[in-house]
């Protein structure tokens, strides 16, 4: 689906909307043409041989000109952006105006159009709820919608590269950047981030995956090494990128900061050269992350194409003089800087970006809302509902509605991904006033949009700093409603607790009244001591700007509930692979490992069938407003692909959405774990609905790594496949007999 087309659809599907302010003014290049004497210019030439073309009219300066890149963003006596950039924005790099090239004006993430800190004029704009919330909507489409929403906002703000999206696993539920990424399994992980990049890339623009690869956690980012085998990582998280970049196509992938078995991510001879370019045949060009070159000659030979931010953020500018010393010296061959360049040009003539050039536009900002609160209300959770607290209804004369500034707004996750609020933040004073921070509240209140839903009530609110006034207010409530928040954000992890004594306030809210609901805002799992006291728990994550409207909606049963956990809840610490957290905060340059080997595939919800822990909850969890019934599975294999079929009906007297889930195992053992995702679908089901589905299963989701043959394997024999509504609640089961294949290592055709 190419712009104009989702934009008319989007039009017309949200019933229209004003437009709303103009965004910044940009520089914006005229539409390129195609004379005899350019003729990579010319639109109906494929991108390899506009590239080839292109690199061949180019002298040596600028070559090296495109493969460097500038901040955006002012640093204080430290760094001052280039000019040519726009105002707090991720990047900048220049284009080669008598060649047609196109200056690259770069923006994070995959949220929405982010503003930079340090710079007084913060761009408002239309954020997406949380990766992990649009994720835990287990509906690409959606994320299809998503991305190219913030797409188009990147595209009329003047951007025509967008960093994003993440599909780093869920390795450490700790980490603090968890909230960006698409969760722990590389299946789900892979579809939901590539549709959101398809959706980016919908509006003529770069979108760049990230962070390529093994960068789990924010403690010692920079420096930690992580150790793992090829098979493990290759059936992990190098699968989870090798789903998205086949769903997706994007046009750059990010290397990460992060050392893998020695060498860092941007100059990985194996990640970068022999899986990514060889392996996997992928055209386009590696950037680096900001701050994450080491070296000239080696970065380069090693597969990295483009360096980043290098004179704010590096030691040095690896791809300016030292890169020159090294073509001089004969350490880099031209050819290789012929390669790089033709990658990063590639990348720009299939992304669209050469014959539309950005330029500034109006905003439709209220249909954009629609799109992020519709995103919001499938990726809310409910995880707990006992006696049908959920949904509120008229009964319920008097709710109280306590802590989390519910009463304003809600919670966004912190870093290079923040997104500014339109109308801007409802809560100020909390947290670091520098980076990673500010702590933003967006200005979408549950408090306010319940109050609309249930005229009739008397709803009232209480800060819940006191904690005998809040069980006071909860002692005189019919429900109680208690809002709790946990920070996130790039450059520091959180321990799996709710911090401010937010857990001792549940439990007095909830010891003066159990019709007590925890309505969560975080950025991944956190531990609930609390939980048996309580009567629902509600999954709300970072919900987006119009979050507090999407709460409301799922609260009051406007819309069902239909999230699903796209990470698994761990009941203890003890649980996890590494119950205590690598590397010392206090001293971020020491070099540490981290021992991938423990768990190595078996990540998330397959080290907990591994070990048989019982999860706080499973992933794929999520409870509905309605009931479905599951039957008629039925397994066939035809051609070494395996066929999967079952009916839904939904049993209950609303509407509702399913989320059936298909797992596969060998009866003869071998796997990582005892059970991978292979597959799931979203459905919307009148009541007394009855729909089929059809599957098919990716044959390397029934294989192992052969690095002998250099490929997937296969095994003969008989796998069982398991309908359910997570991976802990199976409802049916299905025997099919597999035979051996062997499966090529390159991106396969979707």
């Amino acid at each position: 689906m190419n712009r104009q087309t989702w934009r008319g659809l989007t039009l017309a599907l949200m019933l229209g909307g004003s437009a709303g302010a103009l965004a910044p003014a940009a520089c914006a290049q005229p539409a390129a043409t195609a004379p005899a004497a350019k003729p990579w210019l010319d639109p109906k030439l494929d991108a390899d041989t506009r590239a080839d073309l292109a690199v061949k009219a180019m002298i040596q300066d600028e070559k090296l000109t495109v493969i460097f890149g500038y901040f955006g963003a002012d640093m204080g006596d430290k760094y001052k952006r280039i000019p040519e950039a726009l105002p707090g924005s991720a990047g900048y790099v220049k284009g080669i105006p008598r060649l047609g090239i196109p200056e690259q004006f770069q923006t994070d993430a995959g949220v929405g159009v982010a503003t930079q800190g340090g710079e007084p004029n913060k761009r408002e704009r239309t954020a997406l709820p949380s990766g992990m919330a649009t994720t835990a909507t287990w509906n690409p489409d959606l994320a299809f919608t998503g991305g190219a929403m913030i797409g188009s906002e990147a595209r009329d703000s003047g951007f025509n590269v967008m960093l994003a999206g993440g599909v780093n696993l869920v390795r450490e539920p700790r980490n603090g950047r968890n909230f960006e990424y698409g969760g722990e399994d590389p299946l789900l992980a892979g579809l939901m981030v590539g549709a959101q990049i398809r959706g980016i890339q919908s509006n003529a623009i770069v979108s760049t995956i990230k962070h390529y690869a093994l960068n789990n956690q924010e403690n010692g980012r920079f420096v930690l090494n992580a150790r793992i085998g090829e098979a493990e990582a290759r059936t992990s998280d190098l699968l989870a990128f090798q789903f998205a970049i086949e769903d997706s196509d994007p046009h750059s992938v990010m290397c990460a900061y992060n050392r893998i078995n020695g060498d860092y991510a941007c100059e990985n001879d194996f990640l970068l050269n022999k899986v990514l370019k060889q392996d996997w045949g992928y055209k386009n060009y590696v950037m680096s992350d900001w701050g994450a070159v080491h070296s000239s000659a080696k970065a380069v030979n090693a597969g990295l194409d483009q360096e980043s931010a290098g004179q704010a953020f590096d030691k040095q500018t690896f791809f300016r003089g030292p890169l020159k010393d090294a073509l001089a010296k004969g350490e880099v061959s031209q050819a290789r800087l012929d390669d790089m360049v033709r990658r990063i040009l590639r990348g720009l003539f299939a992304s669209g970006v050469v014959e539309k050039p950005v330029k500034i536009a109006a905003i439709d900002y209220a249909a954009h809302g629609k799109i992020t609160r519709a995103d919001a209300e499938e990726g809310i959770v409910l995880l707990k509902n006992d006696k049908g607290l959920l949904p509120l209804v008229s009964k319920a004369r008097k709710i109280a509605i306590i802590g989390g500034h519910a009463d304003v707004g809600v919670l966004s996750g912190g870093g290079s991904s923040q997104v500014y609020p339109i109308g801007g933040r409802a809560v100020t004073g909390e947290g670091p006033a520098a980076w990673p921070g500010p702590m933003i509240y967006f200005p979408s209140s549950p408090l306010k949009a319940l109050k609309a839903r249930l005229p009739g009530a008397d709803i009232q609110y209480a800060d819940g700093k006191d904690l005998a006034a809040a069980a006071k207010l909860a002692a005189a409530s019919d429900v109680v409603l208690v809002f709790a928040n946990q920070w996130n954000g790039e450059s520091f992890d959180s321990p799996l607790t709710l911090e401010h004594d937010q857990d001792a306030l549940i439990d007095a809210v909830a010891g003066a009244n159990a019709r007590t609901v925890v309505v969560l805002q975080t950025g991944g799992p956190i531990l609930m001591p609390w939980l048996s006291k309580v009567g629902g728990v509600v999954e709300a994550w970072y919900p987006g700007s119009e979050g507090g409207e999407a709460i409301a909606r799922v609260l009051t049963g406007e819309v069902d509930a239909s999230g699903r956990l796209p990470v698994t809840f761990p009941a203890s610490l003890a649980q996890l692979p590494r119950p205590v957290l690598d590397g010392d905060p206090k001293t971020p340059d020491a070099l540490f490992e981290v021992d991938y080997t423990i768990e190595g595939a078996a990540v998330g919800y397959k080290w907990f069938d591994k070990k048989g822990h019982q999860p706080l909850f499973a992933f794929g969890h999520g409870l509905s407003y309605t009931t479905f019934a599951y039957g008629n599975l039925k397994a066939t294999t035809a051609n070494g692909v395996v066929t999967v079929s079952f009916d839904v009906k939904n049993t209950g007297a609303r509407a509702g959405k399913a989320v059936p889930q298909v797992y596969v195992s060998p009866k003869a053992g071998g796997w990582e774990a005892p059970q991978r995702l292979a597959g799931f679908k979203k459905l919307d089901l009148a009541p007394g609905a009855t729909t089929s589905v059809r599957l098919t299963v990716d044959p390397r989701l029934l294989a192992v790594w052969d690095a002998q043959a250099h490929g997937w394997s296969v095994a003969a024999g008989d796998y069982t496949v398991t309908l359910g509504a997570s991976s802990r609640d199976p409802v049916a089961k299905a025997d099919v007999a597999v035979a051996a294949q062997a499966l090529p290592v390159g991106l396969a055709k979707r």
